[in-house]
């Protein structure tokens, strides 16, 4: 094993034990020997996510060690951003894509919808993050206001995931559905979900959600030209 995937497996495990300050020291340690920041984001720390949310499903972790996890990997974005985002701007002079993103009304989960701002900004798109909590009126308002290729909600409860078919009523009403393309994800949605209230497409995590606004921002292109 060499270094770079020795260093990478390690940071993960850290991630997984809630060992901040060896997590924080690896990340800044891989940096320094030139380790890509993306491959930091998505071999390590969203792995890493990956496995501890599988944990709180299995009644392992709880919500207190969700919440240490997501303001673990918080502190290792603000460390790795800078690099991602010069990668971004050397191979590319505009973004690629304008994406609005939030945690719908009643629901303050915020780890997967910041995990997939961070990814999405180190593709290379323009994230423009509303937050949790977010009133179905709100999310038209960004739409309207910013323009936005993608529009994205996440919910985790199943007593909130109703305000997503909501939106997408209001978007139809004000005449912006086919402006924008609506995108969903969130353990209480499924692809069958986002089919029944037409929504666009869904994600299972934040690495596949890189994929499908790629595919979908690149179809939208293609009708454009």
């Amino acid at each position: 094993m060499g270094f770079e995937e020795k260093i990478l497996e390690e940071i993960k495990e850290a991630l997984i034990n809630l060992d901040e300050d060896r997590f924080l020291k690896l990340v800044k340690e891989a940096l320094k020997k030139n380790v890509d920041a993306s491959k930091i984001v998505f071999y390590s720390m969203s792995e890493g996510m990956r496995e501890i949310g599988k944990l709180f499903e299995g009644g392992e972790y709880f919500l207190a060690e969700m919440i240490v996890a997501a303001e673990m990997f918080k502190k290792a974005m603000k460390i790795l951003e800078p690099k991602l985002f010069k990668k971004v701007k050397k191979a590319r002079e505009i973004f690629r894509g304008r994406v609005v993103i939030g945690t719908v009304k009643g629901d303050i989960h915020d780890i997967g919808k910041s995990l997939v701002a961070s990814m999405l900004r180190a593709a290379g798109y323009e994230v423009i993050d509303l937050g949790v909590d977010v009133p179905p009126e709100k999310f038209i308002e960004a739409v309207e206001k910013y323009e936005p290729d993608i529009l994205g909600m996440s919910s985790l409860l199943t007593t909130t995931v109703h305000q997503m078919k909501e939106v997408i009523k209001l978007l139809e009403g004000k005449g912006l559905r086919r402006r924008v393309k609506v995108i969903i994800g969130g353990l209480a949605t499924s692809p069958e979900y986002a089919k029944a209230i037409g929504a666009d497409g869904w994600s299972r995590d934040a690495v596949q959600v890189v994929q499908l606004v790629d595919r979908l921002i690149s179809k939208f292109k293609s009708r454009e030209n």
